[in-house]
């Protein structure tokens, strides 16, 4: 997670560049914390869309006295990510999760699996009628 306050009004989730890896990341609840005034803070993700151009996105707009949390549901995005405080004076905290998952070997081919998991499905005994 991550806190977006007057003073830190961004964050960038990043990865490095030369990890194998690929990386999700879910963004689950924004919510105002201690401290937080009663005005609007709005909370932008800033990303790259699918041509590679970066784009801002508002994602939540709370305030103390009518929704001082939101739940976005694990929304997931693709490092790196900026989370932004456009609006307001937070604090604003930020909480989700980061997922690591391998890229599998480019020299695995399909060749390598053997047809047994296909026999197996013909040997099951046919399905019978009820007796009556």
């Amino acid at each position: 997670g991550c806190e977006l306050t007057a003073n830190t009004k961004s964050y960038t989730f990043q990865v490095d560049k030369e990890d194998d890896s690929d990386h999700i990341l879910a963004l689950s609840v924004v919510c105002l914390t201690d401290g937080a005034k009663d005005e609007c803070n709005v909370v932008e993700v800033i990303g790259r869309n699918h041509e590679n151009q970066e784009i801002a996105v508002p994602v939540a707009n709370l305030k103390l006295s009518c929704q001082p949390l939101l739940s976005l549901d694990n929304f997931k995005l693709q490092p790196p990510v900026t989370f932004r405080l456009a609006a307001g004076s937070g604090p604003v905290h930020l909480a989700g999760w980061h997922r690591i998952v391998p890229r599998e070997d480019a020299s695995f081919e399909d060749d390598d699996f053997e047809d047994d998991d296909l026999s197996e499905e013909e040997e099951l005994a046919p399905i019978m009628p009820a007796k009556k």
